[in-house]
């Protein structure tokens, strides 16, 4: 079902997934345990995000003070560009501003900026955010937005689903620290994959497990109404290049005669041994837990391994040429591209090695 609401979602073009305050809250709070200055004298940028709507906007501005921020620049996309159902309804925070204009309001983005006490209460927070119109309609490809992204430190957002590998190489050419929210099988993309590899961009502290619920505009693609809003569960996680305690966790493994025998996975107690793959010098590995720590060789995990990764625990060698032509890391033997175990394909396969065999009885 996960998969299905993912690629209705992108079939759609329905971008308009809004990220619950309470998500960014507690994915933030792993990045200030590990460093609690990591936010200190930044200039934060939430493109995509109108404060109106966005809760990444918000969360920044009300801790403004707390974080230690230079600045917060946050960006919004213009109603007409958005495609959505319905009509735009103005907010009292666009009305109360000197430079609202009716005839801009649909068709332009706006550009939101907190860097300042401007209301004289000595202390900066969203009461302090102001606008201007964009020339443009707020697309992040923009000059006008681009030039916005090359003034930030750190960009942090829930940027469109449908694009984000476009995204992701928008920021990574200007050599920028993120956070964003994407889907779980975006690992595989090759924008995407090449930056896992080289340990330039990990999971997020959230784990993978259950998705992540959005507040959703489109009315006709509802899972559940919580207090009256619409929500939408999509199969999503957070990505970043910044850095929190749990990557660094041991993942806790038993040798691979233990697993054979004990393990809580049916597919995996009992057998003589762990299966190989016929086209790959790999073996199987179908859950994380079950990973062997005493085996030297190259496994086959799920993408969801990404979720326990510790850089200093693994080395990831490749992907399954399914999912990226020549990223295989040398094990594929140039047949069937699918992982191929008595006939039958595994479905998205990441190759990886111990780092270091350590001795434990």
């Amino acid at each position: 079902m996960a998969n299905a609401n993912l690629t209705k979602a992108k079939n759609a073009k329905n971008d308009e997934f809004y990220t619950q305050y309470h998500d960014i809250e507690r994915e933030m709070n792993a990045y200030l345990e590990y460093n609690s200055n990591v936010f200190k004298d930044k200039v934060i940028l939430c493109p995509c995000d109108d404060p109106e709507w966005s809760n990444f906007t918000k969360y920044f501005a009300q801790n403004f003070e707390k974080l230690k921020l230079k600045k917060l620049i946050s960006t919004s996309y213009a109603f007409t560009s958005k495609g959505i159902k319905g009509e735009y309804k103005v907010t009292i925070f666009e009305r109360k501003n000197p430079k609202f204009d009716k005839k801009k309001v649909e068709i332009k983005g706006k550009n939101f900026i907190l860097a300042k006490d401007k209301n004289g209460d000595n202390k900066i927070d969203i009461a302090d955010l102001d606008y201007k119109y964009l020339e443009g309609d707020g697309d992040f490809r923009s000059n006008e937005v681009t030039k916005l992204r090359d003034e930030a430190d750190v960009i942090i957002t829930n940027p469109p689903f449908s694009l984000f590998r476009e995204f992701l190489v928008w920021i990574t050419e200007a050599n920028k620290k993120f956070l964003l929210i994407g889907n779980k099988n975006c690992v595989t993309y090759k924008e995407v994959f090449p930056l896992i590899k080289d340990n330039k961009l990990w999971s997020g502290k959230t784990e993978w497990s259950g998705g992540l619920w959005f507040e959703t505009k489109n009315p006709d693609d509802v899972d559940k109404i919580i207090n009256g809003i619409n929500m939408k569960n999509v199969p999503s996680v957070w990505f970043t290049n910044l850095d929190h305690g749990r990557r660094h966790q041991e993942l806790p493994l038993m040798t691979m005669n233990d697993n054979l025998k004990y393990s809580k996975h049916k597919e995996i107690r009992g057998k003589k041994s762990y299966d190989k793959y016929k086209n790959y010098d790999a073996i199987e590995v179908s859950f994380t837990d079950a990973i062997p720590r005493d085996y030297k060789g190259a496994m086959g995990v799920p993408v969801s391994f990404l979720d326990k990764y510790n850089p200093e625990q693994f080395e990831i060698i490749g992907m399954a040429e399914d999912n990226g032509k020549g990223f295989s890391g040398g094990i594929w033997d140039g047949k069937n591209p699918h992982c191929i175990i008595d006939g039958k394909s595994k479905f998205k396969r990441i190759f990886i090695k111990h780092k270091e065999i350590k001795n434990k009885n």
